[in-house]
């Protein structure tokens, strides 16, 4: 193999491994997102607050939660964290038109803690699911 060959295959690798991660650090470990904006499992909680609602999911130990507006279309910012006890919160934050998330913990059996926000407007859930 020539030398030309050996510097296009190390290119090649080092563009791929850059590649994976990059992908590593934009979708972290405890966090999954939806390209649908939908959580898995079945609905457990609904938290209505006075611009939006926040959606909370439930399937083999892990809790999901999306937080809608009660107006879409306009843009506006929105959040939504899901924390279970004992772990640091994972939140989406950020400038939308609908909703903001899925975010996604693995609770196991542990209480969870859900915020959600659009605009002014808030909710906090407090531990539940215990």
């Amino acid at each position: 193999m020539d030398s030309g060959a050996i510097r296009r295959r190390l290119t090649l690798g080092a563009a791929v491994l850059a590649a994976s991660g990059a992908l590593a650090l934009a979708v972290p470990g405890t966090a999954q997102a939806a390209g649908s904006g939908e959580c898995a499992g079945h609905e457990v909680r609904t938290l209505p607050f006075r611009t939006g609602v926040v959606h909370v999911y439930k399937s083999d130990g892990y809790v999901c939660a999306v937080t809608v507006t009660k107006t879409p279309g306009t843009r506006r910012t929105m959040s939504v964290s899901v924390q279970a006890r004992g772990s640091r919160p994972v939140v989406d934050k950020g400038s939308y038109q609908q909703l903001a998330g899925p975010v996604t913990v693995h609770a196991g059996h542990r209480c969870v803690w859900v915020k959600g926000a659009v605009g002014s407007g808030s909710v906090s859930s407090g531990w539940i699911l215990c």
